[in-house]
């Protein structure tokens, strides 16, 4: 077989076992799934009328979605973190490691299992915000496709980081400690409340990190809003996320003696 034909092969072989064991152990996906869900319900009716400066809990429902949205595929990813650890520790890894096997379709079905099961939490995500009230009415056929595009380019990239945090991991426990930003940032985002209204001394943070620029774009996308200078923003984080996370973790994978 050609390189090519044995990468698609094995890769393709590596992501149903990942889909497989995802099914078998939902548990810790919908524990993970459970924080955006909590989120959305515990800000919209609990603080919504609050936060929503006036403009009703309706509007403070359109704001705080798409960032719920990219919260959900933080909160996925920290899963994948705990199944590559596992794998590493477990020895399973060594034996792949005896098989004539493409070497980077482990991690490759690893990040397509991942991306997958992000975008279908997005969905499931999606489908409370529009129970709730979430409307997006102004969005075109073209602008929903490019928020699908971000969403997928968004979990690819997290992915490929969390899988190298599941690498670097002793073991799951460490994993999810370690995996635990990509939960925390979007709390330090403006997925919850404008950067504008933010302290000075705190709003550089808020700014500068990923999810600020893919929340905003996401949210014009959806509403119809400004986007600005967050759209190529939001592109370059996630294109050099996704590179690092990739030769981060290849090169961890390759040398790792387990």
């Amino acid at each position: 077989m050609s390189t090519l034909s044995l990468a698609v092969r094995d890769s393709s072989t590596m992501l149903r076992r990942n889909l497989l064991h995802a099914r078998r152990y939902p548990s810790l996906t919908l524990n993970l799934l459970l924080t955006p869900v909590m989120l959305l319900l515990l800000f919209v009716y609990i603080f919504g009328d609050a936060m929503s400066g006036g403009a009703g809990r309706s509007a403070y429902i359109a704001y705080i979605v798409p960032g719920i949205l990219l919260m959900t595929i933080g909160s996925t990813v920290v899963g994948t973190a705990v199944s590559v650890s596992n794998d590493m520790t477990e020895g399973i890894i060594a034996r792949f490691r005896t098989m004539a096997i493409h070497r980077p379709s482990v991690l490759v079905g690893h990040v397509i299992g991942s991306v997958l099961q992000s975008i279908m939490s997005v969905v499931l995500v999606g489908a409370v915000a529009v129970a709730i009230g979430f409307r997006s009415t102004d969005a075109t056929a073209l602008e929903w496709l490019a928020a699908f595009g971000l969403l997928v380019l968004f979990a690819m990239a997290l992915t490929w980081i969390a899988v190298g945090m599941g690498l670097i991991s002793p073991n799951a426990e460490a994993a999810s400690n370690n995996a635990m930003p990509l939960i925390l940032l979007p709390l330090l985002s403006s997925a919850f409340t404008p950067v504008d209204s933010m302290p000075g001394w705190f709003r550089p943070i808020a700014e500068y990190q990923p999810f600020t620029p893919a929340i905003e774009t996401l949210r014009g996308l959806l509403l119809g809003t400004e986007i600005g200078h967050n759209g190529w923003l939001a592109i370059v984080w996630c294109l050099g996320l996704a590179v690092l996370g990739y030769f981060w973790s290849t090169s961890k994978f390759n040398r790792d003696p387990k």
